[in-house]
């Protein structure tokens, strides 16, 4: 979960041409290695894991991922509510960030008062052969462990896994939410998908064998977004009311920092996953994937459904998010979909998005099952009832 700054594509397009260019898997290993050299470096100092913002438990740990729980009542009526953050560069605390600034407590405040989030471990040598299917199997732990059915909300590629764990699973997921994610890749270009097209699969593959496994989230880090963040952009991102230089800014601005200083180490096999079936073949949108031995058809999925995507996202198109609407079995009148003018961050972390948009969508997520567009508060907010 990164934010890229365009100016720092540029050395991504001068190499784009002798990727194109290059034929065989040795050239391609060459571009790799020079390329991972150069814009990836050195380690440097490790960052330490920032503490979350609202008071929680663990409630179950494995060995790839913790269960939070967010729980405010136990007793009280309703359904559970899973959040499955990403696991990509950044860790799960996207959902977590600081007061104003958090997405768990945007829902406490409205929805469900069990409130759970996924909080994905980095790779090890033990686990860096593990691949989505396993994290599939992950998941189903956690939900069984949480009591199904549940309603799953899934934030950018935790957004995909709930989507494809909903479809193998219908029976466990009563409602579902996925904001920011990338359902169908061949939808709409953007800046994640332009490069996961552009670039050969040797590159990747050379990428993994370099990290002995495992790609380094510290590492990736220096290629993939800027080394220093503007206070501006930070507080242009978190949609913060904040002066610039005050001291409640600087107080958020550090914990900003320190969640982008900290990142996680993915699986090898997981992340070459992701880019050939995700990336690069589209297999969820195209009905292809399989998922713990079944294909995955999306049509089965029938759990009602709420989109939310953000209007100026550089990770994931809208159009690759909302082409769901055509892919899943949910009824029209159970689908709702809604564009946030914000970027990828700002639907997690935007001060306006979580107080305009996301009690909506808790709201929603309380209703027995129809959904009143009435009720999702916010002229920020465009909503589309399908």
């Amino acid at each position: 979960m990164y934010e890229p700054a365009p100016p720092h594509f540029q050395n991504l397009a001068f190499l784009w041409p002798a990727y194109a260019a290059a034929a065989t898997s040795d050239m391609a290993a060459f571009i790799a290695k020079h390329f991972s050299n150069l814009a990836v470096g050195g380690d440097g100092p490790a960052a330490q894991e920032p503490a979350w913002t609202t008071p929680q438990a663990i409630a179950l740990e494995l060995p790839t991922v913790r269960l939070r729980d967010f729980t405010t009542d136990r007793h009280k009526a309703g359904f559970p509510a899973l959040l499955c953050a990403p696991f990509a560069l950044h860790g799960a605390m996207v959902s977590d960030l600081a007061p104003g600034h958090s997405l768990v407590a945007a829902l406490r405040a409205v929805g469900p008062s069990r409130l759970f989030v996924t909080d994905w471990r980095s790779a090890t040598a033990e686990t860096r052969y593990r691949g989505i299917n396993d994290y599939l199997a992950d998941l189903n732990v956690l939900i069984d462990h949480i009591g199904a059915p549940v309603d799953l909300i899934g934030l950018c590629q935790g957004g995909l896994l709930a989507l494809i764990y909903a479809a193998r699973f219908p029976d466990k997921v009563r409602k579902l939410v996925l904001a920011g994610a990338p359902i169908d890749i061949a939808a709409a270009p953007s800046d994640l998908s332009r490069f996961a097209e552009a670039s050969p699969t040797e590159l990747f593959y050379e990428l993994v064998r370099l990290g002995d496994g495992i790609i380094p989230g510290r590492k990736v880090l220096k290629f993939w977004a800027p080394s220093e963040v503007k206070a501006d952009e930070i507080r242009q991102l978190l949609q913060s009311e904040a002066e610039l230089g005050s001291a409640e800014f600087a107080r958020l601005e550090a914990r900003f920092r320190d969640w982008y200083a900290w990142t996680l180490d993915l699986p090898g096999t997981y992340f070459l996953e992701t880019v050939e079936k995700i990336y690069k073949r589209n297999e969820v949108a195209r009905g292809r994937f399989v998922a713990l031995g079944q294909r995955i058809d999306l049509a089965k999925m029938r759990a009602p459904l709420f989109l939310l995507a953000a209007r100026d996202d550089e990770l994931v198109a809208p159009a690759q998010l909302f082409a769901a609407e055509h892919l899943v079995g949910t009824a029209p009148r159970d689908l709702v979909k809604a564009t946030a003018p914000c970027r990828h961050l700002g639907l997690f972390m935007g001060r306006r998005i979580l107080g305009d948009v996301w009690p909506g969508i808790g709201r929603w997520l309380a209703e027995p099952r129809q959904f009143n567009p009435r009720h999702a508060g916010a002229p920020a907010v465009a909503l589309h009832h399908s």
